[in-house]
């Protein structure tokens, strides 16, 4: 079996040699290659973010580490909810479940700075702790005061890694499918699939790895499936996930917000053992395991997630 220092090994080398092989151009991108690349993705991502089928809007907020995209949607007067998306799925992957999470909340679903998505890095790749300054200036700049926030696979990561700084304004927490958060992946020759994808792109590497983190692939639209591949496609391997390590004891128990936890029964990166650190060591915790759902569990199932997560957020 491969142990997680190994696997962080396999994942470095990866990123290493797709980085070196990265041809050097005058366009000057943290995330693409070239113009041509970018304005190919831009262009599926504004398709797939029409799957949202609601009133939205787009802003760009200028920060101290780059310009954030914000997809603003909901009654203006509601409570808060920020979106934090997965790793390379922006904020489009909220298709399924924005009417339900829109409907008694104002949103503000942020793209993250160091993935293909309209956030655009204007330094070094971020640490941890600049990744908390930069989403504070977001909250600051819309003057969030007690929001609540859902984060998916990467996402709940970076809503922990929120949750545990002693000065935040966060309320309640949902995290889907968080990755890395209470233990290291846990399926790790299963997304090896994920790593060969960015390293040589395919179309058939690409429905492996989503018939790897999705019970029902079928039921992905494909428009979202476009973005997503080009997004693995075009998009060079950045070293972010390395930061992402599981929070100790003492972090988690440090988060008094009410949480929800739910993963898949057939997520390849958490398992049991997500759901037994959760209830041990969060003081406010809800978990529930989603039958039938894989990591993308909030696509796999996502009336069962949207019911609950708005119930959870009342």
């Amino acid at each position: 079996m491969t142990t997680p220092k190994i696997f962080f090994r396999i994942v470095l080398f990866v990123l290493l040699a797709s980085c070196a092989s990265s041809k050097k151009t005058k366009f000057e991108d943290y995330v693409f290659e070239t113009k041509t690349e970018k304005q190919a993705y831009i262009a599926s991502y504004d398709k797939a973010l029409k799957l949202w089928d609601i009133p939205y809007t787009e802003e760009n907020i200028k920060t101290s580490l780059g310009t954030a995209h914000v997809v603003i949607a909901g009654p203006k007067n509601e409570k808060a909810l920020v979106l934090l998306h997965g790793m390379d799925a922006s904020s489009t992957m909220w298709y399924p479940n924005i009417k339900a999470l829109a409907k008694n909340h104002r949103i503000y679903a942020i793209d993250f700075l160091m993935e293909p998505n309209k956030s655009t890095l204007t330094s070094n790749p971020l640490s941890s702790e600049e990744m908390v300054i930069w989403y504070n200036e977001i909250f600051q700049h819309y003057k969030l005061k007690k929001f609540d926030i859902v984060g998916a696979s990467r996402g709940g990561w970076i809503a922990t890694l929120l949750a545990v700084q002693k000065e935040n304004n966060i309320d309640k927490i949902v995290l889907l499918s968080p990755a890395q958060t209470f233990k290291f992946i846990d399926k790790v020759g299963k997304t090896t699939t994920a790593l060969m994808l960015k390293l040589f792109p395919s179309e058939k590497k690409f429905g492996k790895t989503l018939s790897t983190f999705s019970t029902h692939p079928e039921k992905i639209s494909p428009i979202y499936k476009r973005q997503f591949y080009l997004a693995n496609k075009y998009a060079k391997s950045n070293s972010s996930m390395l930061k992402m390590t599981p929070f100790s004891d003492d972090e988690l128990k440090s988060i008094t917000n009410p949480v929800l936890v739910l993963i898949g029964d057939h997520d390849v990166i958490n398992s049991d053992e997500s759901l037994e650190r959760a209830q041990k060591y969060l003081v406010k915790s809800k978990t529930q395991k989603i039958t039938d759902a894989g990591h993308f569990l909030s696509i796999d199932q996502s009336k069962i997630v949207n019911d609950l997560m708005t119930d959870f957020l009342k």
